[in-house]
C-alpha cells in the first residue's frame, strides 16, 4: 500500500489550494478514505472522509463548508478542495485508508491503517 499526498502550500487567508492522494497497492474503490491534519505542536485530527462510491462524506466542525473531499476511482486519487483558508488551517495533511473494506468512514482514526508522508498547507499573509 503506497499513498502519497501532493498539493500542499503557502496560501493567503481566503484563499483556496486542492490535495491529492495518489492510492497504490490495494483495490482503492472497496475503502473508505479520509483527510487528517496535525498542526504545529498539536495532535492529529480528523479532517473529512469519504465513502467508497464517494456517494457521502462527512467534516470536522472546523471546515464544514469551506472543505469538500472527493474521489475518483478511476484514478485511485482522493481529493481536498480547501476554500476560504484560515490561518488556523496550517498544519501537515494526511490521507488514509480505512482498515476494513466497505466500512463506512469513521472519525476515529485507530481505524485507518495506511498513511502517506503528509502534505504541509501554510496559510499566513
Amino acid at each position: 500500500v503506497h499513498l502519497v499526498e501532493s498539493g500542499g502550500g503557502l496560501a493567503q487567508p481566503g484563499g483556496s489550494l486542492r490535495l491529492s492522494c495518489a492510492a497504490s497497492g490495494f483495490t482503492f474503490s472497496s475503502y473508505a478514505m479520509s483527510w487528517a491534519r496535525q498542526a504545529p505542536g498539536k495532535g492529529l485530527e480528523w479532517v473529512a472522509g469519504i465513502k467508497t462510491d464517494g456517494r457521502e462524506s462527512g467534516y470536522a466542525d472546523s471546515v464544514k463548508g469551506r472543505f469538500a473531499i472527493s474521489r475518483d476511482n478511476a484514478k485511485n486519487t482522493l481529493y481536498l478542495q480547501m476554500n476560504s483558508l484560515k490561518p488556523e488551517d496550517t498544519a501537515l495533511y494526511y490521507c488514509a485508508k480505512a482498515n476494513r473494506a466497505y466500512m463506512k468512514f469513521t472519525t476515529t482514526l485507530d481505524e485507518y491503517d495506511y498513511w502517506g508522508q503528509g502534505t504541509q498547507v501554510t496559510v499566513s499573509s
